[in-house]
């Protein structure tokens, strides 16, 4: 089968189309015949050697969507179009392949008015966003703020913080243009970073109040502007830094606020939170209170090009492997 293989983590260089055999079924897995593959931040990270757990030759890829074809029994007949994420591309072979062999609890159907490539960028976003908001008290009515409206993360918690009855669902942007493209898709409580700083946008959306919940997945300087949005006994949840690992925060904030601040990650999350994050999520999708946005595709061939698209040009929405 072909894949998309690191035989090193130097960059993009390294990145190099392979036949490899097609994955064999043992139990527990399900064969998955790939139709579409998300591209991530993390890629580039262990592309770029950032990712120390990482062994090459290792075929890229955690997140993505396709057709069981083999093992998925009465709950996922074959046939089933399904979405998963997991470990693959970190720990073993990812999605960047035309077929693979997934664990059974890492698979999601994908409902019936979702087209295969906006499912495959779901997995990441979306189970990240449902729980941190869910860790971090969220309950209608509540005001929750999402740094950078065009990121995956940011847009999927800005809308699940909607769907799900959210006062307020505040996020940001650097790019006026971007600031458009959001407006023009409905996101009203965007902040245009280029224009106003982010507690002043904050303070004047909710009238002087502040944020009950902060997801910032970008890190950098924005993490600690975001924790000075918060209001008081607020909470901020860090899980990425795309815009840089290091940041500098004013204690005060936590302190004076009686504010919390934690960190997060996917994986390391109990199965009995996946399964209610995944209900939630795949409920959403479903009634098109959450819609998934695709900012471009590219063939399997050509995931370089998607990594440095995503990276470099810093779309409005997901870069998608067809596959």
């Amino acid at each position: 089968m072909r894949a998309m293989r690191a035989e090193g983590f130097s960059g993009y260089k390294d990145l190099t189309l392979v036949n490899i055999p097609k994955p064999a079924v043992s139990d527990g897995r399900v064969l998955v015949r790939i139709t579409a593959a998300g591209v991530t931040p993390l890629e580039h990270t262990i592309l770029s050697g950032g990712y120390a757990r990482a062994k090459a030759p290792l075929v890229l890829g955690g997140e993505g969507a396709g057709v069981v074809e083999e093992g998925g029994g009465t709950t996922f007949p074959v046939g089933s179009r399904v979405m998963f994420t997991g470990p693959y591309g970190v720990s073993e072979n990812g999605t960047y392949s035309e077929w693979l062999a997934v664990r059974k609890e890492n698979l999601c159907l994908i409902p019936d008015n979702i087209e295969d490539v906006s499912a495959a960028g779901v997995p990441v976003a979306y189970l990240t966003g449902q729980m941190t908001l869910s860790l971090a008290g969220f309950a209608k009515g509540k005001t929750v703020l999402a740094p950078a409206i065009g990121g995956s993360v940011g847009n999927a918690v800005t809308q699940l913080a909607r769907a799900l009855g959210a006062k307020h669902a505040i996020s940001t942007t650097t790019n006026p243009v971007k600031a458009q493209q959001a407006r023009y898709r409905g996101f009203d409580e965007v902040i245009d970073l280029s224009e106003e700083k982010l507690i002043d946008g904050v303070l004047r959306i909710t009238e002087g109040y502040g944020a009950d919940i902060a997801i910032d997945a970008i890190g950098g300087e924005i993490l600690g502007q975001a924790l000075g949005t918060l209001a008081f006994g607020g909470s901020l949840t860090t899980l990425g830094y795309s815009a840089g690992r290091k940041a500098t925060i004013d204690v005060t904030d936590l302190i004076w606020k009686r504010a919390n601040m934690k960190s997060f990650s996917l994986f390391s999350q109990p199965p009995e939170m996946w399964t209610t994050a995944w209900g939630v999520v795949f409920s959403l999708l479903q009634s098109g209170a959450v819609k998934p946005i695709v900012a471009k595709t590219f063939p399997l061939a050509e995931a370089a090009d998607a990594l440095h698209y995503l990276v470099e040009g810093r779309p409005f929405g997901k870069v998608v492997l067809t596959i």
